[in-house]
């Protein structure tokens, strides 16, 4: 295994870059700064009421949770709602919420038996049974939102089996339901406020069950008062208000001058920099979690030469994850050697024992017994939206260490295009490689398989036709993979399972539709005196542990 670094000349015209980049940063914020603190919210922040003010740039495109699946969207209704099943802080381990026990599941794992809570009301007053549970979740599957297919594809259907006890039938054995129950977007509305039809969301409202009610919904700030008939444990302010900044040099501003009491979501790695830097001399908190969310890159096997596995193998080999991470990254996340990441117990290290990193000699050998050399390159062209530069420095980064170390054996050719256009591009088989993020839609290992690399229609000739591996970009087609998907889905046993879960990783391994590069690490900044602050594993902030 070879580690080295890019050249002192290479880094000093990136660092003058930097230099500059960051002046300018400066020169935004000090514009800004006079219009940040003189907002509503930037009042409130001290004005000791027992209100939280938290600082955001994510704008919700809807409050209504069978069309929510923006991560901004997603953390307001997490909020204000319950689910049946919920996560402790820091692990992907499931407990019940609304309902009071785990399912009780048939033998051929197609009935979901669930007992509920009773006691509980909505916001309107409206009891919560298992009625209005059966409402909500037909809602969610037959109103046709954006996330209206997690439910669709596995729910054959759902009834009130008792006052409060609801039985969901599957159309066929899903391991990870009880995971998917927990998605912030599957919480039970009121019946008497919501109806059921294709296309009827009320994106500007939002009446559930949940330690708040959405007093206030405006364009740049949204304010929630505290349910004061809520069921459980109260939260520990009165209220929040959401400001939404409009950059993060905006939200960078706001925190360190006071207007805001908590910043989350989203600063530029410079900026979580320079706040951590004076967190550590006391100035205020940082808080860090391991996040959910992977990068990784796609080698689309129906474009020669990356229909070869050595091809495939060699990238795989000779990318080094930690200079990545510190120098596009700055050190805000974890080197990721599986597809599934570090936050579950069944991921490993594969692609860190098989291939190591910044390994070119492997490289290099592979690429030569495909029948590569320097007078014959592999020539690969990266692709990525526009709108990312992270995306971009890790380009640039991928071509930068090809150049300098494989001897002109591999060679990357960087491309880019706007958000849309590259999104479209992916299913069409447009790109042989592309640098793309995964947000999970729940935390179970099989979000990270199944719709990477399930494949409905394909063969070993054309690849993937129809299915998972098709809309990430690979054409990945593996009919042996396929099978080990359906058994970890239909397997029961938690062991079992995890074993499937082995086997899935090291053909991942072999076969390189992928290369994982990095999971994230979620940064949250907190004003001194600001206590409670804790995120869940799916990168929502918790308001109501929150008090100062």
């Amino acid at each position: 295994m070879i580690r080295v670094s890019l050249s002192a000349r290479q880094w000093s015209q990136i660092s003058k870059y930097l230099f500059l980049f960051c002046l300018c940063l400066l020169l935004v914020v000090s514009c800004s700064r006079s219009q940040q603190i003189t907002t509503t919210d930037a009042v409130n922040a001290s004005t000791g009421d027992g209100r939280i003010t938290i600082g955001t740039t994510l704008n919700p495109r809807t409050l209504d949770p069978a069309d929510a699946y923006e991560l901004q969207s997603l953390g307001l209704v997490y909020n204000m709602s319950d689910r049946l099943y919920t996560y402790e802080p820091g692990s992907t381990e499931i407990k019940p919420e609304l309902a009071t026990a785990l399912p009780k599941v048939s033998e051929d794992g197609l009935t979901y038996v669930i007992p509920l809570r009773q006691g509980v009301v909505f916001h309107d007053g409206t009891p919560f049974n298992a009625e209005a549970m059966a409402f909500s979740l037909e809602r969610f599957i037959k109103n046709g939102g954006k996330p209206s297919f997690l439910l669709a594809d596995v729910v054959a259907s759902v009834k009130a089996s008792g006052e409060h006890e609801l039985t969901i039938q599957l159309k066929k054995s899903f391991a990870a339901f009880p995971a998917l129950l927990a998605f912030s977007g599957v919480c039970p509305v009121s019946p008497k406020a919501y109806e059921i039809g294709t296309g009827k969301f009320k994106p500007n409202i939002f009446i559930g069950t949940g330690p708040y009610k959405l007093a206030r919904y405006g364009t740049d700030s949204l304010q929630f008062d505290v349910f004061d008939k809520y069921w459980g444990e109260k939260p520990s302010n009165k209220g929040i208000n959401l400001q939404i900044l409009s950059s993060p040099a905006n939200l960078y501003n706001s925190f360190r001058t006071g207007a805001v009491d908590v910043a989350y979501l989203s600063l530029e790695p410079d900026q979580i920099r320079s706040l951590e830097a004076s967190a550590k001399k006391g100035d205020w908190q940082a808080i860090t979690a391991q996040g959910s969310v992977v990068t990784y890159f796609v080698l689309n096997r129906n474009q020669k030469p990356l229909d070869q596995p050595e091809v495939r193998q060699a990238v795989a080999a000779m990318i080094d994850r930690p200079l990545m991470n510190q120098r596009v990254l700055l050190g805000q996340a974890s080197p990721l050697y599986s597809m599934v990441p570090k936050t579950f117990e069944v991921s490993q290290p594969l692609f860190k024992n098989k291939y190591g990193d910044g390994n070119v000699n492997k490289a290099k050998q592979l690429l030569t017994s495909a029948g590569f050399s320097k007078e014959n390159p592999v020539k690969l062209q990266i692709w990525y939206p526009s709108s990312s530069p992270i995306r971009s420095l890790a380009a640039q980064i991928l071509k930068a260490y090809a150049d300098k170390y494989m001897d002109g054996m591999l060679q990357f050719e960087i491309n880019t295009v706007d958000g849309a256009t590259f999104y479209r591009g992916i299913a069409q088989s447009f790109y042989p490689t592309a640098l793309l993020d995964w947000y999970p839609d729940f935390l179970d290992a099989d979000n990270y398989i199944q719709p990477f690399l399930g494949c409905d229609k394909g063969s070993d000739v054309k690849g993937c036709e129809e299915g998972g591996s098709q809309t990430q970009g690979s054409f990945y087609y593996s009919e042996a993979m396929n099978k080990l998907i359906t058994k970890q889905r239909q397997e029961q046993n938690p062991k079992a399972r995890n074993q499937i879960f082995a086997d899935i990783q090291a053909q991942i391994a072999t076969d390189v539709p992928y290369v994982p590069l990095w999971q994230n690490k979620d940064y949250v900044f907190a004003r001194t005196g600001v206590s409670g602050v804790q995120l869940n594993p799916t990168q929502n902030l918790i308001y109501k542990t929150i008090k100062k």
